[in-house]
């Protein structure tokens, strides 16, 4: 009875080493199929960064001034993951906005280089995530954590309709960037969508409608540029959704 508890608790882990900075067991296994599987707690992994973060966030507001206390929680976001989604961001930009066609878009997102793109992309969202959450005050620690989950289950819930693009096999991403099973996204959802329950109607609705447009028009610019995705395009889904719901939440908070 014991061993599908502890399977989990190992894929958890197994996705929670990809995906972060926090230690995990030594002893948790490893394989590519584990870690595709693993994908399935990706959500929960970001409510955990984003809980991470808020508790920074509280610590730190009542010693510092708050727009350095959010200053030093983006920080803290990015120690956490390693600036993981953010150079999928950085990635993106570059090879979407320097390349002209399929091959030399790939060729410069592997590149380990950062282009003018990405370095104005990164500084772009960054200071507006800042502002944001600066803006958005007491409603700052929610947001955190919600929107880390919201917009990890968006950006892996890409990888259903689209079709992974690479040049080769040798990319860091490649084993979470493969078909997941028709259940997993079931269980991506299940971490995030009951807490909506939480929230007021209207901002509730409002963040749902906002996953909606981001995911359609990710999915029909994915296609449009690569005929499917990368692990890079993931992650600048990631950061493109969850600048959007910073945004939604603030226009929200502001008209009340």
């Amino acid at each position: 009875m014991l061993q599908w508890p502890l399977r989990q608790w190992q894929l958890f882990c197994l996705a929670l080493s990809f995906f972060s900075r926090i230690p995990v067991p030594k002893s948790t296994p490893y394989s590519p199929q584990l870690l595709n599987q693993s994908s399935r707690y990706l959500s929960l992994v970001g409510l955990l960064l984003g809980a991470l973060q808020a508790l920074v966030l509280a610590a730190t507001t009542h010693l510092l001034p708050f727009s350095i206390a959010v200053l030093l929680t983006l920080m803290a976001g990015l120690v956490l993951t390693g600036a993981f989604h953010e150079d999928g961001l950085a990635d993106t930009a570059d090879g979407l906005g320097g390349g002209f066609t399929f091959e030399r878009k790939l060729e410069i997102m592997k590149d380990s280089r950062v282009g003018t793109y990405g370095v104005v992309t990164l500084l772009s969202v960054f200071l507006v995530k800042w502002q944001s959450l600066l803006a958005l005050e007491t409603q700052a620690i929610w947001a955190l954590v919600l929107v880390a989950g919201l917009s990890r289950a968006t950006a892996v819930s890409l990888t259903f309709v689209l079709p992974y693009q690479q040049l080769d096999a040798l990319s860091k991403t490649k084993p979470i960037a493969t078909s997941l099973q028709k259940r997993a996204l079931l269980w991506i959802w299940l971490f995030v969508l009951p807490l909506l329950y939480f929230f007021p109607l209207s901002l509730t609705l409002s963040l749902v409608v906002t996953l909606i447009l981001c995911f359609a028009l990710l999915f029909f610019y994915y296609r449009s540029q690569l005929q499917g995705y990368t692990g890079d395009l993931l992650g600048a889904a990631q950061q493109v959704t969850e600048l959007s719901l910073y945004l939604v939440w603030l226009i929200w908070w502001r008209m009340q």
